[in-house]
């Protein structure tokens, strides 16, 4: 597996401080002000109130495994060396659902509802993509 041939992110001004902060290692969210809830994926407005009234938070990195499933058919060139593999939605204990993959562990291994944390292996072209493995 080659994090480094993996599609890279498409950057805007509302993801922007997402991917700078998974670079140093941390996993930011997007929390409504007047809610105090959690959303993703970064947009301009609250998906609760439609208003701007929001601020970043560092998220906890926990979460548990709500969903996945195993691609067995190449979708993205870059990552045709990793057939089959696992790509699993999370949900944060803040609230919001990650699609991601697995990291640490095959997919025989995953079971819907087990504890996940949030884990940084790299990326392509200096991006670190978050990934999640067992809590530890």
């Amino acid at each position: 597996m080659s994090l480094q041939t993996r599609p890279k992110p498409v950057v805007d001004n509302w993801n922007r401080p997402f991917w700078e902060a998974c670079v140093e290692g941390r996993l930011l969210l997007q929390r409504c002000v007047e809610t105090g809830r959690c959303f993703f994926p970064p947009a301009p407005v609250s998906p609760y109130t439609g208003r701007p009234d929001w601020e970043w938070i560092t998220a906890s990195g926990k979460g548990e495994l709500w969903s996945f499933v195993v691609f067995h058919q190449s979708y993205f060139p870059g990552m045709k060396d990793e057939l089959p593999y696992p790509v699993a939605m999370v949900k944060l204990d803040e609230g919001p659902y990650l699609l991601t993959n697995l990291d640490g562990m095959k997919a025989e291994d995953a079971k819907v509802g087990m504890r996940l944390s949030v884990r940084f292996p790299g990326g392509p072209d200096g991006f670190a993509l978050p990934q999640f493995g067992p809590e530890e």
